[in-house]
Order: C-alpha cells, then sequence, then structure tokens
C-alpha cells in the first residue's frame, strides 16, 4: 500500500484527490496538509464530500510527511519548495503539480531531485500530456509555414497567468519548430504592434466563471488552419493522472532511485 500526503488539501485540487485516493486500489491517504487558519484544518479531510478518511487536515508538515511514502503538492511555489525540502530530508518522493515556478525556483526543485524521485508537470492530466506530445510533433511537420498561436481560459480565481500548461505547450511547439520559447515567444499585444514577426509564439490568456482549464494550440498558414484543442470539464482527470504518477515515483522510491521526472515518463511518452 502507497502512503500518500497531500498539501493543500482543502483546495479545490486538494478535495478531489483526496476523493480519488479514497476510491483507489493500492493508494491510501496518509496525511493532509493545509496552512494555518485554513477552514478544513482540524477536520476529517474527506468532511466535505461527504465521506469520512479517518484523516484530520493538519498543519505540520513533519509529522505528515513522517507517515507518507509520497507526497502530492498542488499548491504556491513558496511552500512546495519548503515541503520538497523536508521531503528531501525524510526520503519522501514527491509529484508536484504546482504551478507559477520561477526559473530560479525550478532550478531548485532539481537540486531536490537529486535527492528523491520527483515527477513535476505543469497538468496532470492524462490528454493534456498527449497534446503536448501532439504540439510538438505537428510543429515539426509544418514547419515556418504556419504560425502558431496558444490560447488558454482558466477559472476567476487563478492568480497566475499564462498558465503552466499553456506555457509548456509553448515549450513543445518551440522545440518543435526548433526555436526557443524565451526569445519567440509573445506574451502581450496592445495598441500598434506592427506586423507579426514570422516564428513567433504567441499567447492569449482568458479568465472567468468556474472554467476548469481549456487550452487550444493554433496552427495558422496560408488558406488553412488547425487547431489542437483540450477541454477539462473536471478536476478529477487531473486527479487520476497525479495518482499515477504517484504510483510511478513510489516504484521509483522502492528501488532507491531518484531524478526529476514528468508525465511524458510516467505516460511512457518517450
Amino acid at each position: 500500500m502507497i502512503r500518500v500526503a497531500i498539501a493543500g488539501a482543502g483546495g479545490r485540487m486538494g478535495q478531489a484527490l483526496v476523493e480519488a485516493i479514497a476510491g483507489a486500489s493500492g493508494l491510501s491517504l496518509a496525511s493532509a496538509l493545509e496552512v494555518p487558519g485554513a477552514m478544513l484544518v482540524g477536520r476529517d479531510a474527506g468532511e466535505r464530500f461527504g465521506r469520512k478518511t479517518g484523516v484530520v487536515v493538519g498543519t505540520d508538515i513533519e509529522s505528515a510527511l513522517s507517515a507518507a511514502d509520497v507526497l502530492i503538492d498542488f499548491t504556491r511555489p513558496e511552500g512546495t519548495l519548503s515541503h520538497l525540502a523536508i521531503c528531501a530530508g525524510h526520503g519522501v518522493a514527491a509529484v508536484v503539480g504546482t504551478t507559477g515556478l520561477s526559473p530560479e525556483q525550478r532550478s531548485q526543485l532539481r537540486v531536490f531531485a537529486h535527492k528523491v524521485p520527483i515527477v513535476f508537470a505543469p497538468n496532470m492530466s492524462v490528454g493534456v500530456n498527449v497534446l503536448l506530445d501532439l504540439t510538438q510533433r505537428t510543429a515539426r511537420l509544418l514547419g515556418a509555414a504556419f504560425d502558431i498561436e496558444i490560447l488558454e481560459m482558466h477559472h476567476k480565481h487563478k492568480v497566475d497567468a499564462p498558465s503552466g500548461t499553456a506555457l509548456a505547450l509553448g515549450e513543445a511547439a518551440a522545440l518543435g519548430a526548433n526555436v526557443k520559447l524565451d526569445e519567440q515567444g509573445v506574451f502581450e499585444r496592445h495598441g500598434v504592434t506592427g506586423e507579426r514577426k514570422p516564428g513567433s509564439i504567441g499567447f492569449a490568456t482568458l479568465r472567468g466563471g468556474d472554467v476548469v482549464g481549456e487550452h487550444t494550440v493554433v496552427f495558422a498558414g496560408a488558406g488553412e488552419r488547425i487547431e489542437l484543442t483540450h477541454r477539462a470539464t473536471s478536476r478529477q482527470n487531473f486527479a487520476g493522472g497525479a495518482l499515477r504518477a504517484a504510483r510511478f515515483v513510489a516504484q521509483k522510491r522502492s528501488e532507491r532511485a531518484h531524478g526529476l521526472f514528468d508525465m511524458a515518463d510516467v505516460l511512457g511518452l518517450r
């Protein structure tokens, strides 16, 4: 039985994970974490969806990880890195879906991966990770004759933009097109911008309502257009992917392996 700790258990994604684990075979909820003062602290982790788990939501990361084999973390960058430092000290594997990490924070994540296995992916959805693969291959096959634009929409409470998934799609497109996203990415258009720069990869961000997540990669050529779209209607698809990742890193941990992995590794796409 793989013992799982969940950070951010009171949030939307945390609750989807608690519910998914409650119905999963080979996995058990070992502990659930929230920040001090959060509404669910001191209450059963499954209370909101009407299922008793026997796990009370706490705030002590040290005690939470001492009972776990794997941490699943979908919180904020600063909190995630603090949790990973403790994972590295305790030999606990991790699955990280936190978005908005800076290049320096990603570098720190790689340092922790020298000690424990970590799966890091801005989107754990199986469908999205297939989309990433398709985006890279399509960009390579179509070549410079097609302009690339990435459109994403999320709920009004999302705090970072573009989404981590949109950025990952941009990286996949750039890799396929043999360009560098940090040189060709266009993240803002306003006023008289002039003609579109050849080879650029544009991003458009929409926020509103309760949209779980929608991403479209547009390849626009002369007289034709290809669009690759993924729409998430429930967070359970992200939770299902995260549990697959948890099983993957638990196996790596049992083999005493370490390293930084992504969902392509989990799904065998490479």
